[in-house]
């Protein structure tokens, strides 16, 4: 693997990213954005799953305005994520941490396509003022765990 993470470090990408002053500083502001444009709506959404709102908020109204906020927050992190890891390569991944950070991401992404693919397919039968069924709410702690997870991983990554 150290040979791609060294191919990685010599990408014209990667090398633009090292030699632009500032750029760096405004990857990572952005990509903070990003990660709360990610964690603050699916957080949000989780609550709800869990309980929090039931009677005055339908999970599928819920669902409608805060999961595409997600989906755009974790575009931006995602992006801004890869660029910032190409300049760095073979340091970051030999972190401590990275493997944690991956891992939890995956973890994260597993749960919400279980989530989407059979919790989720029968919402109508629980949308609102109707206790959340146990594995949505099981669904709703993995995400907050994960992603709470995904999140000290990646400042560990500066540290560790």
């Amino acid at each position: 693997m150290d040979g791609i993470y060294s191919w990685l470090e010599e990408t014209s990408l990667a090398e633009a990213i090292r030699g632009t002053a500032y750029l760096y500083p405004m990857l990572e502001s952005v990509h903070i954005i990003g990660i709360a444009l990610l964690i603050g709506p699916a957080a949000a959404f989780d609550l709800r799953l869990l309980g929090l709102g039931r009677q005055a908020l339908r999970v599928t109204t819920a669902a409608k305005h805060l999961l595409p906020l997600s989906h755009l927050g974790f575009m931006i992190a995602a992006v801004t994520g890869v660029a910032m890891f190409l300049p760095g390569a073979n340091l970051l991944a030999d972190r401590g941490s990275a493997p944690w950070k991956l891992g939890l991401i995956l973890l994260a992404g597993l749960n919400i396509l279980i989530f989407h693919r059979h919790t989720y397919r029968n919402v109508t039968d629980w949308d609102v003022d109707r206790p959340t069924p146990a594995a949505a709410r099981f669904a709703a702690v993995i995400s907050l765990t994960s992603w709470s997870g995904v999140t000290v991983a990646g400042r560990l990554l500066a540290y560790t």
